[in-house]
């Protein structure tokens, strides 16, 4: 099999474990495409966690699980210097702590504190850890995909603009239609019965897994995604949307009253990768004016931040990008 129908049998795994969130897989799926972290909101039951899960469980990668707690402490997540006691002498020696796997699910991020949350600046930006003055390098394969609740008030903490700007995407999980909750009923009743059948029949035969996706399909696409072709007239599409963010009244009045601050060059780049593999994902060697519109709310949602008087009128970041993408001229 081609590295093209690997990662497309990977969406296609995903998309049976998850019903009803067929967008919130393909930004999983770009996200892993593109080298880069994604942060996950949505409401409870939606199946963020899941999702992930689903990612980790259908490839030959390690999963980490980190529940963040307001008495998390760094170490816990990075890892420590353990003193050992051994025959030969006694020494200090490195514990990996659970952001050492290849996907790393960091739930509800925003319920730990800074020091925590900053934790992980070093290894989602840089590849690696540091403690006690050695550098650790991380897996060739690293991605941290982060949930928050954005309900919850009480015992949060708001995540920094720093943190949130290295977020690739910022991805919002909404409730699935009506048809496809049907369907998720009758797959979790599916699962139960299964589940009951091997726990009360340990002769039952086990049924087979398709073999997983290897880490090798991963780089593959990646190096394919690489050569996929951005015309100069695209790159300054992508840019002009990034631009127009920061110097809004130059497009329009309510632009200008609704954005405080707008994108980092960091939004210039993500638009450049998630592009790229959502092209590559629809099976071009191109990127059309559609790749940088589909992927715009998920690139710029975290990026923005909006004044008073926007949260006043109600107006959602969303809001703003769909004013945005009307307003910028296509190339």
């Amino acid at each position: 099999m081609t590295a093209s129908d690997q990662i497309r049998d990977l969406r296609d795994r995903m998309g049976q474990s998850i019903i009803g969130q067929r967008d919130v897989v393909d930004r999983l799926i770009i996200g892993l495409l593109a080298n880069g972290n994604l942060l996950i909101e949505g409401l409870p039951g939606l199946a963020k966690t899941r999702a992930v899960k689903a990612m980790a469980t259908n490839m030959d990668a390690e999963f980490s699980r980190i529940q963040f707690t307001p008495d998390l402490l760094p170490s816990d997540v990075t890892g420590t210097e353990v003193y050992h006691q051994s025959p030969e002498g006694a020494s200090f020696r490195f514990d990996p702590g659970p952001v050492f796997a290849n996907i790393v699910l960091a739930d509800e991020i925003n319920r730990a504190p800074a020091k925590v949350q900053a934790a992980l600046l070093e290894a989602m930006e840089e590849r690696q850890v540091t403690v006690a003055g050695t550098t650790h390098n991380l897996p060739p394969l690293f991605i941290v995909m982060a949930t928050q609740n954005p309900i919850e008030q009480e015992g949060t903490y708001p995540l920094p603009e720093a943190q949130m700007d290295r977020f690739l995407m910022h991805v919002r999980v909404d409730y699935p239609p009506v048809e496809d909750e049907v369907k998720v009923i009758q797959l979790v009743r599916r699962e139960e019965a299964a589940k009951q059948k091997a726990d009360t029949d340990k002769s039952a035969a086990k049924i087979e897994k398709p073999p997983a996706i290897p880490q090798s399909a991963v780089f593959e696409a990646r190096g394919e995604i690489a050569d996929i072709h951005v015309s100069d007239a695209m790159e300054r599409y992508m840019a002009d949307l990034v631009y127009g963010t920061r110097t809004p009244a130059a497009l329009s009045d309510d632009l200008a009253r609704w954005i405080e601050v707008g994108g980092s060059p960091r939004a210039s780049l993500a638009f450049d990768k998630c592009g790229r593999a959502h092209a590559w994902l629809a099976g071009r060697d191109y990127v059309d004016p559609e790749d940088v519109r589909a992927v715009a709310h998920d690139v710029l949602r975290h990026r923005l931040t909006l004044s008073y008087e926007a949260q006043g009128e109600g107006v959602a970041p969303d809001d703003v990008t769909d004013r945005l993408l009307s307003e910028v001229a296509l190339p």
